[in-house]
């Protein structure tokens, strides 16, 4: 009796270890930080990014770092949507350290990794993958961080695969971008990440 007792202890405080969390709660912007004077707002249980008046960069950045992890959301463009999902990275103003997934436009390499004020892209998918992004409907996009290596997937599609010893080293949270040059617009949801 003992024994079993002690293993389902042990089990219920391995449990959050694991669990999924969300990181965006639907109502509002608490747990993350703006960078910049582009627009983030909520409506309709959406977090919603759009180019403000300075059409530059921004970013919305969680406050907590996470090091390995499964993240999971749903995106969906809307007018240009150049945007990005930024994993490992700190942002001071509207300057970015660390490593984007590309949002982008058909053909814009949507999926693949790129070192921003770094080495540039690292990886684009192959151009025939960009057949897997719906624009201006809802897309799933699944980021798996795990030591040096990162694998990204766009509706149940895997899109690119790397091992980088750079970013094995890296640490930060997560942030989301809006991309400079004005006119974009980007949907999210579901924003979901399990660490492991």
């Amino acid at each position: 009796m003992k024994k079993k007792f002690t293993l389902i202890i042990l089990l219920i405080l391995a449990e959050p270890i694991h669990a999924q969390v969300n990181l965006f709660n639907g109502e509002d912007l608490d747990g993350w930080e703006i960078h910049g004077t582009e627009k983030w707002y909520v409506e309709n249980e959406e977090l919603i990014c759009e180019s403000g008046p300075d059409a530059e960069y921004g970013y919305l950045s969680t406050k907590e770092h996470f090091d390995n992890f499964e993240l999971e959301l749903e995106f969906k463009q809307e007018a240009d949507g150049n945007s990005g999902v930024f994993f490992r990275s700190t942002v001071e103003g509207t300057k970015v350290n660390g490593w984007q997934v590309e949002v982008a436009p058909p053909n814009l390499h949507t999926g693949g990794i790129y070192e921003s004020y770094g080495r540039g892209w690292l990886i684009k998918p192959d151009p025939s993958k960009d057949q897997y992004l719906k624009m201006g409907a809802w897309n799933k996009m699944k980021i798996k961080v795990n030591g040096n290596k990162v694998i990204t997937y766009l509706n149940g599609n895997e899109m690119v695969q790397i091992e980088d010893d750079k970013i094995g080293q890296g640490k930060g949270g997560i942030a989301l971008q809006i991309h400079s040059g004005g006119g974009i617009k980007v949907k999210w949801r579901n924003i979901k990440l399990k660490n492991i």
